[in-house]
């Protein structure tokens, strides 16, 4: 299982450490002078969680990021989860307790 968030798509990026030496120029120095570039990444903070959607009645499992966490937060769990292709949209005059 890939450490990819269901919403946002976002998964692990590369990227590089850069050492660097020397004192800089501002402090009299001759500036920083790169002394290794090795490589690293970037891994997004992947949870497992279950959310309750009120428009369907029922949980919802996925794998977020904490930033999809929030956006649910701020923009709810049925518009965010609709938008990523998750969950159908629900009919109208559907009444869930009928069933």
């Amino acid at each position: 299982m890939s450490r990819v968030c269901q919403i946002t798509k976002r998964g692990t990026a590369t990227g590089c450490r850069i050492a660097r030496r020397g004192l800089s120029k501002a402090s009299g120095g001759i500036g920083l002078n790169t002394t290794g570039i090795s490589k690293r990444k970037f891994k997004v903070n992947v949870q497992k969680k279950r959310i309750f959607v009120p428009e369907l009645g029922e949980f919802v499992r996925v794998r977020l990021s904490t930033r999809a966490l929030r956006t649910i937060t701020k923009k709810g769990a049925y518009r965010v989860l609709l938008d990523a292709g998750l969950i159908k949209p629900v009919k109208a005059g559907r009444n869930k307790s009928a069933s």
